[in-house]
């Protein structure tokens, strides 16, 4: 398997498939990059190369106590794309993973970046406040801190059901994708999964959103049940400069996962047309 090392030590486990223009993944929370494969794989399919990284404290990268904070993520994303000297990419990040993107934009730039897009991502921000009305109050994240000391196995088999849409009638999410959830959840330490809860929710990724100024993509299921469409994506698409945004109606939060034909066939469609724009410039050079 492969990993490179942070500057504090860390062990980051990443996924290298294909060749072509790069594409960097960047997982939700409590997930790992399994839960990009779907997309990775289309991709790889596709003539790109798809890279992705277990976040610190996830999957099969090291769990340490610190650094479970927004800017050492985008710091350790920065790290990944520097050790594989990836140009010209292509970012897309689910959930706490497109926090990660935007974060990573505002900390470093886009000297590296081509594009972004934005999967049922926490920006701008969760936690509601007096400059946040919309945000959902502190209670929900809580009460997510503690169910994982209470007993987060359980926990996460519950969490499964809102988070892929499971709980609403008519449902055709199966008992496998549930249990894959709960496997990915399970493999991240303790640390990561209680502190993380802080980090997607409290972090205020405004500014950061400001910066970006590449071509940018955002999809959201009009009915996410963990970060709500009318706090996130309506909001966000309209900080940042030209993006897109597309609603799936009735579509949850896993997006990856249960709307994977449609997101994938979106996405590649999103990083062709870079192509096309890029030829068309460069024809006028």
């Amino acid at each position: 398997m492969s990993y490179f090392t942070t500057k504090d030590g860390t062990e980051i486990y990443y996924k290298d498939w294909g060749a072509g223009q790069p594409v960097v993944f960047s997982h939700g929370w409590p997930l790992s990059s399994d839960a990009w494969e779907d997309a990775m794989f289309a991709f790889a399919s596709n003539g790109y190369r798809c890279i992705a990284a277990d976040r610190r404290g996830h999957g099969r990268s090291s769990q340490p106590w610190t650094g479970n904070d927004m800017d050492t993520y985008a710091d350790d994303l920065a790290a990944l794309v520097e050790h594989l000297d990836v140009k010209d990419a292509i970012h897309i990040g689910h959930s706490t993973g497109g926090g990660e993107v935007v974060r990573y934009i505002g900390r470093h730039g886009t000297k590296r970046v081509a594009a972004a897009a934005l999967v049922s991502d926490i920006t701008p921000v969760m936690l509601k406040s007096a400059s946040n009305p919309l945000g959902l109050p502190i209670e929900p994240f809580d009460e997510i801190r503690a169910g994982v000391l209470r007993d987060r196995a359980q926990y996460f088999a519950d969490l499964s059901g809102p988070f892929y849409g499971a709980n609403r009638p008519g449902s055709k999410v199966s008992q496998g994708l549930r249990d894959f959830f709960v496997m990915q959840s399970l493999m991240a330490g303790m640390p990561a999964c209680y502190f993380c809860v802080k980090v997607f929710s409290e972090t205020d990724l405004t500014e950061d959103l400001k910066k970006i100024d590449v071509p940018t993509l955002f999809v959201h299921g009009s009915d996410d049940q963990v970060v709500p469409l009318a706090d996130s994506a309506l909001l966000s698409s309209k900080i940042v400069k030209n993006a897109q945004l597309k609603v799936y109606e009735g579509a949850p939060h896993g997006l990856p996962s249960t709307e994977k034909d449609r997101l994938n066939a979106d996405l590649l469609a999103f990083a062709r047309a870079l192509r096309k724009t890029a030829a068309t410039a460069s024809s006028f050079a």
